[in-house]
């Protein structure tokens, strides 16, 4: 096979590279696997895309060698693809921009599968028109488990929050990390501030602590969390993003950050290692979206 193949994606012109490289050694997954999981996952993770500044976490040589965040539009960036200068958290009177992308088509997804970006971290909140930040239209409640704890603790506390999130009025969606935790997607109605957001996750958190002591932690100190899971809040800052829903992982073996039904999350038996790019396909072709009522 080339090295190099010029294609053409939904009428953009795109060059793609080194299909046959292996960019997760353990699992023999290579990036044209990645190319085309990402193709085939479009059509359902574009709206969790759709007007949100993105951040990137790239592998060009693939999991087991260097990795870096990119945020700021990478050199030789598609004339076509949107972006959108914001200030820089902390910057002074927001004199430093950042150059964000805004991922809304196909072939911005392909480009970036090219490019190895292997993981998409979005806010809690998207752009207007004009490029200027919005209130967040979602809160997300991050269950972050300590050694032992896992997955199934995870799982218990996502229907302990679903239950105090109910109480308010408030719905969710569930979904693996991709990693050793979860999230919870609560869709809001995008006209409370980012820390008025945060502050209600912050309360919400430490009620559940107060009331579950052996089981949940609010506080960030790693010390506490042995055995616990912590529901990091933090999130919910204006300036912090989440693993979108359908990203890639990476980790020894490729996974996704899945949806959930929330019978699988009482039977609590599904695992990271269960929700494979494959896997995951083929639970969109059969179950659908199932965070569609949590965008």
């Amino acid at each position: 096979m080339p090295d190099r193949l010029r294609v053409e994606v939904d009428g953009r012109q795109l060059e793609i590279s080194n299909l046959d490289k292996v960019l997760y050694p353990r699992a023999g997954f290579t990036k044209g696997e990645v190319l085309d999981y990402y193709t085939r996952i479009a059509p359902t993770l574009l709206p969790y895309l759709a007007g949100r500044p993105l951040t990137r976490t790239r592998y060009p040589n693939g999991v087991d060698g260097a990795s870096f965040f990119e945020k700021n539009a990478p050199a030789g960036t598609p004339e076509w693809v949107r972006t959108v200068r914001l200030p820089v958290p902390g910057s002074s009177k927001g004199r430093e921009k950042i150059d964000f992308i805004v991922v809304e088509e196909l072939a911005a997804v392909v480009w970036l599968a090219n490019l190895a970006a292997l993981e998409l971290h979005t806010p809690q909140w998207r752009v207007d028109a004009e490029g200027r930040p919005l209130d967040p239209d979602q809160l997300v409640v991050d269950l972050d488990p300590g050694p032992p704890a896992g997955l199934p603790e995870c799982y218990e506390v996502a229907l302990l929050m679903r239950e105090r999130l109910a109480a308010d009025g408030l719905g969710c969606g569930p979904k693996t990390s991709g990693k050793k935790g979860m999230q919870l997607v609560v869709p809001l109605p995008g006209d409370e501030p980012a820390d008025e957001v945060s502050a209600y996750a912050k309360a919400v958190a430490e009620e559940l602590a107060a009331r579950h002591p052996r089981l949940v932690v609010a506080k960030m100190a790693k010390q506490l969390r042995p055995g616990k899971v912590f529901i990091d809040w933090s999130q919910n800052n204006a300036f912090k993003t989440t693993v979108a829903p359908y990203s890639l992982r990476a980790g020894e073996t490729p996974t996704v950050s899945a949806p959930l039904t929330w019978d699988e999350v009482e039977a609590g038996e599904l695992t990271a290692a269960d929700l494979t790019p494959s896997a995951v396909l083929d639970r969109v072709a059969d179950l659908g979206d199932l965070l569609r009522g949590a965008r």
